[in-house]
């Protein structure tokens, strides 16, 4: 079933979670053990994300250097394959432009497509230290716009090469929002026109940023309305479970922390995931309370306190 049409025939909001490969390595045992986790508050859709390659350097004995370019966390594909088929929950898969030829996306396109697989989500993924180099005759999406318009022209069997008899390939496309703007947008005014652009290209639903304040994504929403920007907007939700994050979180996602949030963990180092886990919680139940039409859950590898955020509100 399309994200859309959960969202649709939902009553009450819904609860959804997103969650990440396991690095180069470990075995899946550590995705079973998070969806089995969130199963039984029976989310209707789960996202997993995607990772483009790296380049890493690995100094030799002799003092020569050994350039290495790998995928950190592989098997995005698979893992969604097996989280739907096993455990009947739909999931989304994130493409991205980073990394990937056109080429490359319309193969993964077809295998999702195999598996049963209808949503995706298109972003256009952040900069990398590896820079892929095009063979002859390959191209690439620029921008998550350009990836929406590749997934919308497949809806009408608009294959890249001119196919005989090709059958249409229905996704629901959803594109990520940024409440407090992305990093590299001049001001929130220009991140929505982008935004709406995505949307026109064919996005289907918007899931946002992880935010911390629930006003950022008040006047994110009230903001897109006013741009002309219909389609559902998806609140994302993390909740903090470790002191190291009040660096590594604005570091890595730009997202601004609240004092009052700030100032009790450091106050209670010991207690941060108790605080992370009420921070969230009060910021559930408002979004909640004001009609959101789904909470987006940003997890690691543990599920446990989101889920029992969900069960306490019934």
């Amino acid at each position: 079933m399309h994200v859309t049409e959960h969202l649709d025939k939902a009553k009450d909001t819904l609860f959804s979670f997103e969650i990440i490969p396991p690095p180069r390595g470990k075995t899946v045992r550590d995705i079973i053990d998070i969806v089995e986790q969130i199963a039984p508050v029976n989310p209707p859709f789960v996202d997993v994300t995607s990772h483009m390659a790296e380049a890493t350097y690995d100094e030799l004995p002799d003092g020569s250097v050994k350039r290495r370019v790998k995928k950190k966390r592989p098997g995005t594909i698979s893992i969604c394959g097996i989280i739907q088929n096993r455990y009947g929950i739909d999931t989304v898969p994130h493409l991205l432009c980073a990394g990937f030829t056109r080429e490359e996306t319309e193969d993964a396109i077809i295998e999702l497509n195999y598996l049963g697989i209808h949503n995706v989500l298109a972003i256009r993924g952040d900069e990398s230290n590896y820079q892929k180099v095009l063979a002859q005759g390959r191209t690439r999406n620029i921008f998550a716009k350009d990836l929406v318009k590749q997934l919308v022209d497949l809806r009408s069997a608009k294959f890249l090469d001119d196919i005989a008899n090709s059958e249409a390939i229905n996704f629901c496309v959803g594109v990520g929002g940024y409440p407090e703007k992305h990093i590299e947008a001049p001001n929130l005014k220009t991140d929505i026109r982008y935004l709406k652009e995505k949307v026109d290209a064919g996005a289907d639903y918007v899931v946002t940023q992880m935010f911390f304040d629930n006003d950022y994504y008040r006047t994110f929403v009230k903001a897109c309305r006013e741009a002309g920007i219909t389609v559902p907007i998806i609140p994302g939700i993390k909740l903090i479970d470790g002191v190291r994050q009040l660096s590594s979180l604005p570091k890595h996602f730009h997202v601004n922390l609240p004092d009052e949030l700030v100032d009790e963990i450091h106050e209670s180092p010991k207690n941060v995931k108790e605080i992370g886990a009420n921070w969230a919680r009060k910021q559930v139940e408002e979004l909640v309370n004001e009609g959101a039409p789904c909470v987006h859950f940003y997890v690691m590898s543990d599920a446990r306190p989101a889920v029992k955020i969900i069960q306490e509100l019934g």
